[in-house]
């Protein structure tokens, strides 16, 4: 084959740059011994770039799309035509016309075939491209043929193409497209299968869609199509559509679309055997590239031919989310069904992770956890397989994510998932029931002085000083070594059983009084008042400490305004130079010094720390001086008491003269005390873990540092990208991959674009939950009531902490909160979040600070709109949209 041809056979998926995801794919298909391929070329990307490199009009032209934004639509379909004219005005060269002819001459003259784009960023795993470049069905004639291949290389410049492109971060002029000339092959019926459901991720669900006539219309969306879905050989769903009309080629080049018969449009287009028949070829198609395909198959009409399938096309689905993967079993090679929960819904960080901080985020867990686009999994089937190790799991999921649990009591309504084992051969539980407990039980778990917090705290703090002293001592391996015993230490002292008693009674004592306060009383959630300003509360203090801080910046307004201005990450350097500057410095350092280990997404240690970048803090200190008053912090603490004891003095009052009185008053006095000194240690634990893996990190970076002069890391950030193990490995080795390196920094530019699911399985299939809720208003948006009250709003949909503009009275809306945005809360009067349960990080701070939440509201940052009027209903958990 010449120079710009390649003829199917001749190509493989290493040939990617030359004939595009296409063409690559085709050549693959080529070469499966079974498949029915229809014969044909590719035109190389050489030849595109023959007529578009030297191109002194289109480059000028392209020149004009740099800075051009998606939404400037008319300017790009006003370019994007400037650039498809040119390049369909080009005469293609002679020599590579005479390449097209002398191929074209193995085949008869009258021979028809479909002319198609090929990119060389189309089909891939991360990328599909589908549908952005043109395709030509029913070309006949050498002169028709060259005529599409300009029209097809013009193609790569449609609107939707060059939006696609800007979206997804690819060059305009890095993207070259071939062409593929395929011989037609005139169906009978056509279509495309998925070799995983795509909606739901089941790898085990064929889906098929099918059509009468040729397959592009229905890619397209012309027409409809009938849908089947089979699984191992049974078809296990089945909907024939209604289908009025179908495409077909022309005699003379072309397609026309005619109206069916009355018999055709209610017909099931495939036999049952024909759809067994698809699904075995799908199969052995995804097989060869050993990943889930979307596939175009057309089934030849037996006036022309034996009735056959031929194969078309196929590409990687791109839009699944991975399986998480045990370490010995690869992907969709698991023996048993397993169910995996998201550990990011429950650490409220449901971004993906580097790879160092996921893999010392599995070293430090209770429990094994398996990753998937840099999220963590954790396998909850070993609490499935019995019904005590269930129920104790879907109570525990109750607190922490509703839709988490609804989502597993979907999987255990499928009798034969997960296959149940009596109670007396039960396996390591996830949990322990505490559902039911009385006052007297609870009181027994840990005692009830306010001492116990504080020792719990005061061990910690000498824990982690002697952690800062020993690490210095370390270098090398023995540094990797140390770290790894220090997590296995303090991971046992944080599991311990009084560290785990404090939290659980906190949390058993807030359930019983909401529990018997509705029985006795008739009123919900009640500890959500009873929670405001406790004490020990690390996270809630450091909240209210910021405050402090901008009382002290608050009567040097020169500083005010240089804190305005400065886009200097060096800012807290300038401040000595002006009036009060020291003491500001002072007080900033003394809250870095404090809280500058915490920051979005703390769980994951390469994430940049306030003390590594202070500059996160000037919006959040600039709202608070312009949102409050000075002490506000004392004030807001101060009513956070207030309002928390009047509401113990007026339940207590009526409980006194019910039935029993004197005994609910003293119970409901002991859970309330028990409550109030315990619950603010919920968020203590984080705080050390936090606190500890800063030490580490600053400890690694040293490290690398020595590599980066050694020129073995080109910058210290590219650590990240490795395991603790890995970089364990290069410290020792002074060798590093760095095409390892640059393949995760691309993967993880496209998990970044993936959602985790809260629940998925060993198949891939995303199961989803639901909030049963009857007599909501018309148009209710429902999350879950986390912190009660109702309150209305200007809504500010914040997706980035550092972008916060508050006035007085909005409310919060964004995707999850972690304790780094505890600051913002003393400036909202409400939150709304996409992720969260009972016990999570927003909640908690939520009730403390009396503030009306609603959690787990999905998609709320798309529903609800900047700006918008919302009522924000903390009691019954729903949000209204109440204008624009």
């Amino acid at each position: 084959m010449g120079k710009y041809l390649k003829g199917f056979q001749e190509i493989d998926k290493l040939a990617i740059l030359f004939v595009g995801g296409k063409g690559a794919n085709l050549g693959e298909l080529a070469k499966v011994k079974g498949l029915q391929v229809p014969n044909g070329f590719c035109i190389t990307t050489e030849a595109f770039n023959a007529i578009t490199e030297n191109n002194e009009a289109l480059n000028q032209i392209l020149d004009d799309l740099i800075g051009v934004k998606a939404e400037n639509r008319m300017l790009i379909g006003k370019i994007g035509s400037k650039i498809r004219s040119t390049i369909e005005n080009t005469a293609i060269p002679e020599d590579i016309a005479e390449e097209i002819k002398a191929y074209l001459n193995k085949f008869g003259k009258k021979d028809a075939f479909a002319v198609r784009s090929s990119a060389t960023a189309e089909d891939l795993p991360t990328a599909s491209f589908a549908g952005q470049q043109d395709s030509f069905l029913n070309i006949i004639g050498e002169k028709a043929i060259l005529k599409h291949v300009r029209k097809c290389w013009a193609s790569l410049f449609t609107d939707r193409a060059i939006i696609y492109r800007i979206q997804n971060g690819f060059d305009h002029r890095q993207v070259q497209l071939a062409v593929v000339v395929q011989q037609m092959v005139f169906a009978y019926a056509a279509g495309i299968s998925f070799t995983a459901d795509p909606v739901s991720g089941n790898r085990k669900i064929l889906s098929i869609d099918a059509g009468f006539g040729l397959g592009e219309a229905m890619v397209s969306g012309l027409v409809n199509a009938d849908h089947y879905q089979v699984c191992g050989g049974n078809i296990v769903g089945k909907k024939i559509s209604t289908k009025k009309s179908a495409v077909y080629a022309l005699k003379d080049g072309g397609t026309k679309s005619d109206r069916l018969s009355l018999e055709l449009q209610h017909k099931q287009v495939l036999t049952d055997e024909q759809i067994i028949q698809l699904e075995g070829i799908c199969r052995k198609i995804e097989a060869h590239f050993g990943n889930p395909q979307d596939i175009e198959w057309c089934l030849v009409d037996e006036e022309h031919l034996a009735q056959a399938f031929y194969i078309v096309q196929s590409r990687p689905i791109t839009t699944l989310y991975p399986v998480p993967t045990h370490p010995e079993e690869p992907e969709g090679k698991v023996e048993e069904n397993h169910v995996y929960i998201s550990v990011g819904h429950q650490q409220m960080m449901t971004d993906p992770m580097k790879p160092l901080g996921l893999s010392l985020w599995q070293l430090r867990a209770a429990r094994p956890m398996f990753s998937a686009a840099g999220r963590l999994f954790v396998d909850v089937t070993d609490s499935l397989v019995t019904p005590g190790g269930r129920a104790d799991l879907l109570e525990a999921m109750a607190q922490h994510d509703p839709l988490i649990k609804d989502a597993l009591v979907n999987i255990t309504e499928r009798k034969d998932f997960i296959k149940m084992l009596p109670d007396d051969q039960q396996r390591p539980m996830l949990v322990k029931s505490t559902k039911g407990m009385s006052a007297a039980d609870i009181l027994l778990q840990v005692g009830n002085s306010p001492s116990t917090v504080a020792n719990l705290i005061k061990d910690n703090e000498a824990s982690t000083e002697v952690l800062k002293k020993n690490i210095q001592t370390k270098s090398g391996i023995a540094l990797f070594d140390f770290i790894q015993e220090d997590i296995a230490q303090s991971k046992k002292m944080i599991f311990d059983s009084q560290h785990m008693g404090v939290i659980i009674a906190a949390m058993n004592a807030s359930s019983w009084i909401n529990g018997n306060m509705d029985k006795w009383l008739g009123e919900k959630n009640v500890s959500d008042v009873l929670s405001q300003s406790v004490s020990k509360n690390i996270t809630s203090e450091m909240g209210l400490e910021l405050l402090n801080v901008a009382d002290i910046i608050r009567v040097y307004p020169a500083i005010i305004e240089f804190l305005q201005q400065t886009k200097n990450p060096l800012f807290l350097d300038e401040l000595v130079h002006f009036d009060g500057g020291k003491e500001v410095l002072k007080a900033i350092n003394a809250y870095l010094d404090k809280y500058g280990m915490r920051c979005a997404g703390e769980i994951d240690i390469t994430k940049e720390r306030w003390q590594e970048k202070p500059a996160i803090l000037i919006p959040l200190i600039l709202n608070n001086i312009k949102n409050f008053g000075a002490d506000a912090a004392q004030h807001k603490f101060e009513q956070g008491k207030k309002e928390a004891f009047d509401k113990e003095t007026a339940l207590l009052k009526k409980l006194a003269v019910l039935p029993d009185g004197e005994q609910k008053v003293k119970e409901t006095r002991e859970m309330i005390s028990l409550l109030r000194n315990f619950t603010g240690y919920r968020e203590y634990p984080k705080y050390g873990i936090v606190s500890r893996f800063f030490i580490y990190k600053q400890a690694f970076l040293k490290e690398v540092e020595k590599l980066v002069e050694a020129h073995i890391f080109p910058v210290k950030e590219d650590s990240y990208y490795l395991t603790f193990q890995e970089l364990r490995e290069v410290v020792q080795s002074g060798k590093v991959d760095l095409n390892l390196i640059r393949k995760r920094k691309e993967d993880h530019q496209e998990y970044e674009k993936l959602s985790p699911p809260r629940v998925i399985t060993s198949d891939g299939e995303i199961i989803r939950g639901a909030y049963s809720r009857e007599n909501l208003p018309a148009g209710a948006m429902v999350g879950l009531a986390v912190s009660t009250g109702i309150i209305e709003g200007r809504a500010r949909v914040i997706l980035n902490m550092e972008d916060a503009d508050l006035e007085d009275g909005d409310i919060l809306v964004t995707t999850f909160t972690d304790p780094s945005w505890t600051p913002l809360f003393v400036s909202i009067k409400g939150l709304v979040t996409e992720v969260g349960g009972l016990m999570t990080h927003g909640a908690v701070i939520a009730r403390e600070y009396g503030l009306p939440a609603v959690v787990g509201l999905e998609n709320a940052t798309k529903l609800i709109k900047d700006g918008q009027l919302i009522r924000l209903n903390g009691t019954d958990g729903y949000v209204e949209i109440l204008e624009n």
